[in-house]
């Protein structure tokens, strides 16, 4: 079986990753932790660690697939974070993979299956 060659050589996001940046995306201008955490748990229904979030704001940073930026909001010191354009590029691709991997799947036929 052949392999076709995907875009980039980097590794796909994890999910948390993906999800972080997509809270990003999602809140704009306000991406600092605490959003971001505020919006995943908004999506998911599930309880975010801050810690978990920081981490993966820290590595996604490292990684330059976001940036970020001191700013006093309400007279408090936050950082701010936003996509890059590298960022924007590997949630595209992570979308092309996750959609390259569940297409042609039928669950409930599988389901059936099993039962």
């Amino acid at each position: 079986m052949s392999r076709k060659r995907v875009e980039s050589d980097s590794a796909p996001l994890g999910s948390f990753e993906e999800q972080v940046m997509l809270a990003v995306a999602r809140v704009k201008s306000e991406a600092y932790a605490v959003t971001v955490r505020r919006e995943i748990e908004d999506q998911t229904g599930r309880e975010i660690a801050m810690g978990a979030v920081y981490a993966t704001l820290d590595r996604l940073e490292a990684k330059r697939l976001v940036s970020s930026r001191r700013e006093t909001v309400e007279g408090l010191s936050r950082r701010m974070f936003a996509l890059t354009t590298e960022g924007v590029e590997a949630l595209v691709q992570t979308r092309a993979m996750r959609e390259r991997l569940w297409s042609g799947l039928d669950l409930r036929k599988l389901a059936s299956r099993l039962t």
